[in-house]
């Protein structure tokens, strides 16, 4: 008897494990590296774009600002062969003994107290007429607007001819009067030097405070206006109770800016009268640059601009507290 041999069957081999390296090229990458590696590339653009505005910032702002209080208390000139000495506050003592610095805060305030308020509510008043939807309205937001990019310079030449003995102001006095009303020579008397730096002075910038006031009505909803008129309110209502708590924080920044502005006079004053005729139209600001370019005072230049830059502060800071929110 024959027996039959079944062939031997091999086991079944275990499943081989994948080699480590192929594990290791199958993982997946962190995901953080990528958004650190994207956030530092924004990092690093963003500082290139302010890099410029930064470098002429410190160049012509912040380190003129230091440099200059450090001159104020030397003996610093413009062109001097005499070194460099401190002298304490000998430049502060001379200023506020000295009456020209005096007439010049005294001509800077009576300035400040009139362009203030009229040029702010003669722009308000431009301001509410454009504001309407009528035929050729883009014409007269252009026009009004028009004196605000024209050179102050250019400006002041312009009137310069006008208020002389024989411009065009005294001559138009005498035409619509037959001659009953002759003009004074208006910048080279004391008292219509200034007043007449005044009336150039709102003409020319009433135009840039225009539009802010524009903007701040825009921002106002219609619909306030439309709930007020079904209440039966007048336009001197709608103006009162509307208008006007809407604008709040658009006069608080018009208050501020035209301040601001008005302290700072000096182009006017210097193209039309240089501080004359008597004093009456010098300002803090003509003051220190006739004393640190025309007497070559640096020193002291750099002293009454630190007492302009204090005063700027104090008057800023009280604006801002007497409109802010009150709850």
């Amino acid at each position: 008897m024959t027996t039959t041999r079944l062939p031997a069957v091999p086991p079944n081999p275990a499943p081989s494990s994948p080699a480590p390296s192929s594990r290791r090229a199958s993982a997946p990458a962190a995901p953080g590296k990528p958004r650190r590696r994207r956030h530092l590339r924004e990092q690093l653009s963003g500082w290139a774009m302010i890099a410029p505005a930064t470098v002429l910032l410190l160049a012509f702002v912040f380190l003129p600002a230091i440099l200059g209080f450090g001159l104020a208390f030397t003996n610093a000139r413009l062109v001097s062969p005499r070194p460099i000495e401190f002298v304490g506050t000998d430049n502060f003592v001379r200023m506020f003994t000295d009456p020209t610095f005096w007439r010049s805060l005294l001509n800077v305030s009576y300035f400040a107290l009139v362009v203030v308020p009229v040029q702010s509510g003669l722009a308000l008043v431009m301001a509410l007429l454009i504001n309407k939807k009528f035929r050729g309205v883009n014409f007269f937001r252009t026009l009004y607007f028009l004196p605000v990019v024209t050179s102050i310079v250019v400006v002041s030449l312009l009137w310069l001819f006008m208020y002389r003995k024989d411009g065009l102001i005294n001559e138009f006095l005498s035409n619509v009067s037959f001659g009953l009303i002759q003009g004074p020579d208006w910048l080279n008397d004391p008292a219509t030097a200034m007043p007449a730096i005044i009336a150039l002075s709102i003409w020319q910038a009433a135009g840039f405070h225009m539009i802010i006031w524009l903007a701040g009505l825009q921002s106002i909803s219609g619909e306030l206006y439309e709930a007020a008129q079904l209440d039966g309110a007048s336009p001197w209502h709608q103006f009162r109770y509307v208008t006007w708590p809407g604008l709040r924080h658009t006069r608080t920044l018009i208050l501020v800016t035209i301040t601001i502005q008005a302290l700072g006079l000096f182009d006017q004053v210097n193209v039309m009268t240089q501080g004359g005729p008597l004093d009456s139209t010098t300002t803090i600001i003509y003051e220190a640059v006739r004393s640190g370019f025309k007497q070559q005072e640096t020193s002291y230049a750099s002293a009454i601009s630190l007492v302009f830059f204090v005063l700027v502060l104090l008057i800023s800071a009280v604006q801002r507290y007497l409109t802010r929110e009150k709850d």
